[in-house]
């Protein structure tokens, strides 16, 4: 078989809202893998490896095309809340050029920026989901 074999269809790309769905999905369900397993010396890890362990599995279920598009809103409300309500009393900043914690105004917003991200993720999954519902 050559190359001259092989027709070009003006109709195909690989950009499918599927093909996005599907390689964003698989990413960020890693990288929730990975921030649980970073929760591990956490003073709370009981606390923090659901909470990215369960990000991990709706963005897998995300890439199985499991789960409706408002099950993601939700889960992003979810979060949303779980963030105000995390924030800290005075902001000091992330303070990531350190490893130690200076106070724990800086911890809180860590835990908080860590749930804004779900959010955000579960807010781009429902997007998706209802996408590929209306295609």
């Amino acid at each position: 078989m050559s190359f001259a074999d092989y027709s070009y269809s003006p109709n195909y790309s690989p950009f499918t809202i599927t093909n996005m769905k599907k390689t964003l999905s698989a990413i960020f369900g890693l990288l929730f893998i990975l921030f649980a397993a970073l929760q591990y010396n956490d003073p709370d890890p009981e606390v923090w490896i659901p909470i990215y362990g369960l990000a991990a599995v709706a963005c897998f279920m995300s890439y199985a095309g499991m789960g409706r598009w408002w099950f993601f809103a939700v889960m992003g409300v979810i979060y949303v809340v779980a963030a105000i309500y995390q924030w800290p009393p005075k902001f000091e900043g992330f303070l990531f050029s350190e490893i130690g914690m200076r106070s724990m105004n800086i911890e809180m917003a860590r835990e908080a920026g860590g749930l804004a991200i779900c959010a955000v993720i579960m807010a781009l999954m429902a997007g998706l989901m209802r996408q590929t519902i209306r295609r």
